[in-house]
């Protein structure tokens, strides 16, 4: 008699996979980004627009991927797509990146942001208390009570999930209710009761950067790619959905449009609480505008939401990113070490541990270079993925989505010219930040190249 193979039912609908997108993408981007924008860009439309830009940008892949989803969906996302389209090379380059920009990296500055909204209550851990240890610019490294916090946190989210995911999975269920509720709670106690003026609109905050407008937007769509991160979220249960070519392009939609609404409404907030130039360079803009609109005392149930909407952050990718370097290892396409599973806690230890020490080391970084480095690696991986349906669009039997044949190419060139003036400008105006980056990609090649090329699977 023939084993029964055991597969995944497509039993997720549009609203189940919608809210898949929405938890994933609202993070500690929308709590820490405003503030940095206000000084790099100054005017109070441009930072509203810039934030309606990036929702059409993370539409436009989120499209696109919904059709790699589609065709492909197995587990694995861009490691799946690239190794098709160029080769194991930047299969195993998807996971060594992840491994840095994708979890390592949002993991220390989502701690570096609850750290400041922990300074609401104790002044101490705010980011500007933190001591120069060595170096400049990019390069700088910084540690104080702010990184002690930060750390600590990522080490007991890393406990924890070294002994066992079922609890913090319910904690996980909780926490992204709590960061949902906190947006839509703020949102509409600001507007209608908050202590806040119009006239803010008018005013412009003077500009931290020396850059020119045109090249500084542009430039800070790597800020608004790292709050919009997750727009791809649903193409990694696309085997779960039910009717995948319509569910998974019309849950994308839904959820980045949605997530996009309450980006643009809390910037909004922000800016009718208080004027550009007083928000400038704040991390914990959340908090501060809670407190010019209700007063200090109802501010302070605010900042603990937001506090736990940044714990909820960290909590799922603390949670997530292991399991993308334990699925590779088991392919041979990663080290395998990272395959290695705790006989007793049946978790894979070695890649939570090393996970969460690359963070900690990453919280010494300077918090929006620390961004610009996610949002430029980031970019670079989802243009060559949006990249690789050209290539794939000529295969025989390849499954084309309306979605994206309208008006094709149109949608998947725009996203690839938008990524490819993000990582011009970023080289131009930010060149510490993406010497980094490109180090970070040429040490993966290598690595590659040395330790991992022959044993692939």
């Amino acid at each position: 008699m023939t084993p029964r193979t055991t597969t995944l039912l497509r039993q997720l609908g549009i609203v189940s996979a919608s809210a898949l997108v929405i938890s994933n993408m609202i993070g500690a981007g929308i709590w820490s980004t405003p503030g940095i924008l206000a000084g790099q860009l100054g005017s109070p439309l441009l930072i509203l627009l810039i934030w309606g830009v990036g929702a059409i940008c993370a539409l436009a892949g989120a499209f696109c991927y919904s059709e790699l989803g589609v065709n492909f969906p197995s587990s694995g996302g861009e490691y799946v797509y690239l190794t098709q389209a160029y080769g194991p090379t930047w299969g195993f380059m998807t996971g060594w990146v992840s491994f840095f920009a994708g979890f390592s990296a949002p993991i220390a500055a989502a701690s570096l942001a609850f750290s400041d909204y922990l300074g609401y209550f104790f002044p101490a851990f705010k980011l500007a208390n933190a001591h120069h240890l060595i170096g400049s610019g990019a390069f700088e490294f910084k540690f104080g009570l702010p990184q002690t916090a930060a750390c600590s946190m990522i080490a007991a989210f890393t406990i924890i999930n070294c002994l066992g995911v079922r609890f913090t999975a319910r904690v996980q269920n909780v926490l992204t209710l709590i960061k949902v509720l906190v947006i839509v709670i703020l949102l509409a106690a600001g507007f209608a009761f908050g202590d806040g003026s119009w006239s803010n609109f008018a005013h412009s905050a003077a500009r931290t950067s020396t850059s020119p407008i045109y090249a500084q937007f542009v430039v800070s769509l790597l800020l608004i790619y790292f709050g919009y991160s997750g727009w791809n979220a649903a193409t990694y249960v696309a085997e779960e959905l039910k009717q995948p070519e319509r569910t998974l392009p019309l849950s994308l939609a839904y959820g980045t449009c949605l997530v996009a609404a309450l980006y643009i409404g809390l910037n909004a907030l922000f800016i009718y609480a208080m004027p550009p130039e007083s928000m400038k360079g704040v991390v914990a803009v959340g908090a501060l505008a809670a407190t010019h609109l209700f007063g200090p005392a109802v501010a302070g149930a605010f900042a603990a939401g937001m506090v736990l909407s940044v714990l909820a952050t960290m909590n799922a990718e603390v949670t997530i990113g292991p399991r993308v370097y334990y699925a590779m290892a088991k392919n041979g396409a990663f080290f395998s070490a990272a395959a290695r599973v705790h006989p007793r806690w049946h978790t894979p230890v070695v890649a939570i541990v090393c996970q969460g020490l690359c963070s900690m080391l990453m919280t010494l970084s300077p918090f929006v270079d620390l961004l610009m480095y996610i949002g430029f690696l980031l970019n670079f991986f989802a243009v060559m993925s949006v990249a690789s349906l050209f290539i794939f669009r000529r295969r025989a039997g390849w499954r084309k989505l309306g979605a994206v044949s309208f008006a094709y190419p149109l949608v998947p060139v725009f996203f690839i010219v938008v990524g490819i003036g993000m990582t011009i400008f970023g080289l131009t105006y930010r060149p510490g930040t993406a010497a980094i980056a490109i180090a970070t990609l040429a040490t993966g090649a290598l690595v590659y190249h040395f330790r991992i090329k022959g044993r692939a699977a």
